[in-house]
């Protein structure tokens, strides 16, 4: 096939993905810099689309940024006014009293927030200041300078057929070129796992580890709305077959955001991670909270859980990765937003002192200095050891020696150093001959769906002619080692029900993958086994379209 020739413009700096990391990049630059050319480029259909709405703020990341955002009408309706912690038990609760939790687990002055509608304000912001943005653009290849360093990304290529050749709409897309390239893609970035692996940043970090986060936004019965009041519960359904835990945020409009967290570190390959989510809704605390109520959206994501020593290299040539696309999510506050927004300012705080004196291209190691040793690196820092206590000796030592190893963290010390993760979450999957099925109830439609139903509430949408975005290794891996070796795990741990084993009478088993259904979570990416399913971007404006909430 002869080489596709493309147009190709020219930046000061391109960012891909209009998150709260990449926005805050792109503002600060305009901030420092009211001449210099910033582009982002978001694969969702416009910017929030692909932001799974529904978290508590802590503003340290915003008030950084633009410390008048109260005054320019920043969407944080509603603060936290009552923080509660519960042991489940399958019938009852435990009140976990807040006083001897470390300081940093306090939610005074954290906000419950759509990010989605954080993202559109801060991307309004953005264009205020000069800074173009386009949605609708996946940034599906990057491109590469005569030394090997990064220049730029490919955007905005259509109309490829199911088999990958150019179909008659075919659009090659642009080249857009950049002194300094950024990649704020979120986690499991497809671009960014390609910087990472071709120039080794994971070298001397321990391996990154993540869960799967899905949520449901919920209406509830007025009477027992409570408007800023922050829940968060641990136990029962998960009990010892995986790490996790839930949440509860009461935020505007009789509506609660009801979500559950499972690690994918879990050895048991029958566990349902979807379904753990479903049977938890039961639990008499929540069901009480829900009967009456009405769900109205769905979505689920993966989350960066490895903390401090997780963090790869965050630099190379020409390229930097910002926010979730390094991993800087705080896992006992359950928080990485501010981070992320901390991090796109220090990004560009990095790129434009090296514009400014005459580079391009080079490595900006500023920035992935001030990242480890300022106020990000601070905040991990003081938690980096709970989730290895945690996937080493389980939820209640975890609680006790994580608690403490936090308070004596705050105070400035550590008696237990930095531990490490050990196996990357695919590794951490056992053969099935070790361990017994799951019987999970079946959904009942009224607390609980079924995966396809959900995904309807998703609002995801993928233009069927496309190649598949979810690409395998090995076309015979899914039935011929996955199946009899783990029992088919990727049936279960997609929250969106893409991956089906089909048996039929006189044929063999096939593996069906119903790309249609991706709502871009990346769990098949790190949690298969046998690591063969490589998630890339689907063409731009697909997937997910969370509502504006």
């Amino acid at each position: 096939m002869a080489e596709i020739e493309r147009e190709a413009m020219e930046y000061d700096v391109v960012i891909v993905g209009a998150g709260p990391a990449g926005l805050s990049a792109a503002i600060r630059l305009k901030q420092l810099d009211a001449d210099i050319n910033v582009v982002v480029l978001e694969k969702g259909s416009e910017v929030g689309a692909h932001i799974l709405s529904g978290a508590v703020l802590d503003p340290c990341g915003l008030d950084a940024l633009i410390p008048d955002w109260k005054e320019k009408g920043a969407p944080l309706n509603v603060p936290v006014k009552e923080d509660n912690f519960y042991m489940l038990g399958e019938a009852g609760k435990l009140r976990v009293p807040n006083w001897p939790m470390p300081p940093l687990m306090n939610n005074h002055g954290n906000y419950i927030v759509s990010m989605g509608n954080v993202c559109r304000w801060m991307a309004e912001q953005a264009e205020a200041l000069g800074v173009e943005i386009f949605p609708g653009m996946a940034c599906s290849e990057l491109v590469y300078d005569d030394k090997g360093g990064i220049k730029g990304v490919v955007a905005g290529e259509f109309g490829k057929d199911a088999d990958g050749s150019h179909g008659p709409n075919y659009e090659p897309g642009m080249e857009l070129h950049g002194k300094y390239v950024f990649l704020s893609e979120g986690v499991r970035g497809s671009l960014a796992k390609q910087v990472i692996a071709k120039y080794d940043l994971s070298q001397g970090h321990e391996p990154q580890k993540f869960g799967i986060g899905m949520k449901e936004i919920w209406e509830i019965d007025p009477a027992k709305h409570k408007e800023g009041t922050v829940t968060h519960t641990m136990g029962w359904p998960l009990g010892g077959n995986a790490g996790g835990g839930s949440f509860i945020y009461h935020l505007e409009n009789n509506q609660v955001y009801v979500g559950f967290v499972v690690h994918l570190n879990y050895k048991n390959p029958y566990l349902f991670p979807y379904m753990e989510f479903q049977r938890f809704k039961h639990h008499p605390m929540v069901a009480e909270l829900l009967k009456g109520g009405k769900r109205v959206a769905y979505g689920a994501r993966a989350i960066s859980e490895g903390g401090y020593q997780s963090m790869p290299k965050m630099v190379a040539p020409g390229v930097a990765l910002l926010g979730c696309s390094v991993g800087m999510v705080n896992v006992p506050r359950i928080k990485g937003n501010h981070n992320a927004m901390l991090s796109g300012k220090a990004a560009a705080e990095a790129a434009h002192a090296a514009i400014a004196a005459g580079r391009a291209g080079d490595e900006l190691s500023d920035y992935e200095t001030e990242v480890r040793t300022g106020a990000i690196g601070k905040d991990l820092k003081k938690v980096r050891n709970v989730k290895p206590f945690w996937s080493k000796w389980g939820l209640v030592p975890s609680l006790v020696l994580g608690g403490f190893d936090m308070w004596t963290n705050t105070l400035g010390f550590s008696l237990f150093g930095t531990q490490k993760h050990g196996k990357t979450d695919a590794e951490a999957t056992e053969e099935a001959s070790k361990h017994k099925p799951i019987d999970y109830p079946k959904p009942d439609g009224t607390l609980s769906f079924d995966r396809l139903t959900n995904v309807a509430f998703s609002f995801t949408n993928h233009e069927e002619s496309q190649p598949a975005h979810l690409q395998l290794k090995d076309a015979d891996v899914p039935v011929k080692v996955n199946l009899p070796k783990y029992a088919g795990p990727a049936a279960r741990y997609c929250p969106a029900g893409v991956y089906e084993f089909v048996s039929e009478e006189g044929k063999d088993t096939r593996f069906v993958i119903n790309f249609q259904n991706c709502v871009h979570c990346k769990t098949c990416d790190i949690k298969d086994p046998s690591q063969n399913i490589n998630w890339v971007t689907p063409q731009g404006g697909d997937g997910p379209n969370y509502p504006n909430m």
